[in-house]
């Protein structure tokens, strides 16, 4: 046992850090090592309790019953709003669509509107449930444009989307205006605030300029709030908030169809751990609301800190004036966002690149967190010296005969051969061939040669490389 947890250690070393701010996607970071631990030893003490029946483990439900109700105080819901915790912003957004689709049985080919930068989750909950996505391009400054949006919905539209803010670009829309649209034609409005929902919340009263968005808007009838992103959880929490019971009442799940147990759901999973939502209970009994206030003060004023810094760049810029925690940066040509990417990796910070799409260039997303404050200046430097060296170093260049090869394929109908054959091309297999797949310590030309890919070959690609990665290692 004692080895395998050394083993565990060890394999750890290889991955992205969790802690002290550097990572500045996929984890949130309060920065305060206590929490973390509370949150981890809570998750630990929950580890074997079930979710499923929230009669047989009352720990559970209370402490659902008291997240969701704190989340509600925080997103000026009404008395009667209900809400669910969730594993995650991902089962939040697949849950609002499945429960609009499921609200309006009478539609036979049910519609729902994003604008154009709506998180992929909505793609993804279309996959699943057979609700078509209507896509909305976006303004100038990446915000959904509430007149286009509003003449996107129809008879068969069952939900209109907006973002607080989007994981591109950082950026809240127009909720007042595209939920007022929502409602004058009876059509469900939710915001997907995943990310700001537990910190934007907070900028408005620290004085912040931030949009509304909460259920103070008229017409939003469910809102996505990630637990374990801003309010520091440990992973595997998010909560789905609707105005009203009836508005929820879909979203679950009964079937008596068999001879067991009557199944019943509230959410997509059955069995469910009950470490995660102790983690996040635990975690915000122990930060409270004078806590989060003052981490939400540390990472803005990162935020502040970090485009003043940028501004002083010529070579970099933000791509549009954030509003919450995001910031997307593009390049001025001398230097490509895939290289800057690299270099600030050899500097141990890391920084997410982006694709190109839609005719916007790729850029460089960055999610602060509250432990990055400390370590501004330390960020800012390195980020400086990365622009310098992708600067010098010049534009990636992919190999024409790799870029020939991508325009070549067929993403419909891409075989083993046809990924190996592009594998080998871009050097990332060699003498072992399809057990030999490795990612090269500096990815700026695979992620040029993936930028060069329509978005249906990329998909392609990525599938087919997971697939690839993930095949079992036996002994």
């Amino acid at each position: 046992m004692t080895d395998a947890l050394t083993q565990l250690r060890a394999m750890q070393s290889a991955d992205l850090p969790v802690h002290g701010g550097r990572t500045l996607a996929y984890v949130y970071d309060s920065g305060l090592p206590d929490i973390d631990r509370i949150g981890r030893e809570a998750v630990a003490a929950y580890a074997g309790s079930n979710g499923l029946d929230p009669t047989a483990f009352p720990s559970l439900l209370r402490m659902e019953t008291e997240v969701v109700g704190t989340a509600a105080d925080l997103l000026d819901a009404p008395e009667t709003v209900v809400g669910t915790v969730t594993s995650g912003g991902t089962e939040s957004v697949l849950l609002a669509v499945q429960t609009a689709r499921d609200s309006r049985p009478g539609i036979e080919r049910p519609r729902m509107v994003l604008p154009a930068t709506a998180h992929a989750a909505f793609h993804k909950a279309a996959h699943y449930f057979g609700v078509e996505p209507v896509l909305v391009p976006v303004g100038p400054d990446f915000r959904a444009d509430p007149a286009a949006m509003a003449a996107a919905m129809d008879d068969r539209t069952v939900l209109v989307v907006a973002s607080a803010p989007s994981y591109a670009h950082g950026v809240v829309d127009p909720v007042t205006a595209i939920a007022a649209a929502a409602a004058e034609r009876g059509i469900r409005c939710h915001v997907d605030a995943c990310i700001g929902g537990w910190v934007l919340p907070y900028a408005a009263r620290l004085g912040r300029d931030v949009p509304a968005w909460t259920f103070a808007v008229e017409g939003v009838t469910s809102i996505s709030v990630d637990l374990h992103k801003y309010a520091y959880a440990p992973k595997g929490t998010s909560i789905l908030l609707h105005r009203t019971p009836e508005l929820r009442r879909p979203q679950f799940f009964a079937s008596a169809a068999w001879p067991g147990y009557t199944m019943l759901n509230s959410t997509m999973q059955s069995t469910k751990s009950g470490g995660p939502l102790a983690g996040a209970w635990a975690v915000m009994r122990s930060l409270g609301d004078a806590g989060y206030e003052r981490l939400a003060r540390d990472v803005f004023e990162a935020v502040d800190l970090i485009r003043a810094g940028i501004g002083k760049m010529p070579e970099i810029d933000v791509v549009s004036t954030p509003d919450s925690t995001l910031i997307a940066l593009t390049t001025d040509g001398s230097c490509d966002p895939f290289t800057v990417c690299d270099e600030m990796a050899a500097r141990g910070w890391y920084v997410q690149p982006q694709m190109s799409y839609a005719g916007s260039p790729a850029t460089i997303h960055v999610s602060v967190s509250a432990a990055t404050r400390p370590h501004v200046e330390e960020l800012l430097e390195a980020l400086g010296k990365a622009v310098a060296a992708a600067v010098a170093t010049g534009p990636v260049a992919v190999d024409p005969g790799v870029a020939a090869f991508i325009a070549e394929l067929d993403p419909l109908a891409l075989s083993d051969d046809d990924f190996d054959g592009l594998l080998l091309a871009a050097g990332l297999i060699g003498a072992y061939g399809r057990e030999g797949l490795a990612l090269p310590q500096r990815m700026a030309e695979v992620n040029a040669m993936l930028d060069l890919a329509t978005p249906a070959m990329r998909e392609a690609l990525l599938v087919a490389f997971l697939d690839r990665l993930t095949r079992p290692t036996r002994s």
